[in-house]
């Protein structure tokens, strides 16, 4: 049958293994808590320059207002209004032109964060 030190070799071989899946388990534990806090502070950070970014386009939303109402107080005739209104179509063109652009650079920021913190977060 099984010698007490037969039994006493089981026994260390179980408390290191035991001992080894706490360590495994500990270790997944902080990573998964890391990647959950780096997770929360890239939307958190997202959050913030999309709350930025609105503030700007309203600002600028406004700026376009204000400056067509400002000429069209200032056009006297049909022809000043037509040159007025294809100013301000051409402002407004530029203007969502900005408006993809950012948008398509903050994708690529986005994705690149995203993927930084996958890569210092394995799941090795």
């Amino acid at each position: 049958m099984s010698t007490p030190e037969h039994s006493e070799a089981i026994g260390t071989v179980g408390e290191k293994s035991a001992g080894d899946v706490e360590n495994k388990i500990d270790k997944a534990g902080k990573r998964a808590a890391s990647f959950i806090f780096g997770a929360q502070k890239l939307m958190l950070e997202e959050l913030v320059f999309a709350g930025n970014e609105m503030l700007e386009r309203a600002q600028t939303e406004t700026h376009l207002l204000s400056e067509f109402v400002s000429k069209m107080a200032g056009a006297h005739s049909v022809k000043d209004v037509r040159t007025m209104y294809e100013e301000c179509a051409k402002h407004q063109i530029e203007f969502v032109r900005r408006d993809y652009d950012r948008l398509f650079k903050n994708g690529e920021h986005m994705i690149e964060a995203a993927s930084k913190l996958f890569k210092s977060h394995p799941l090795n």
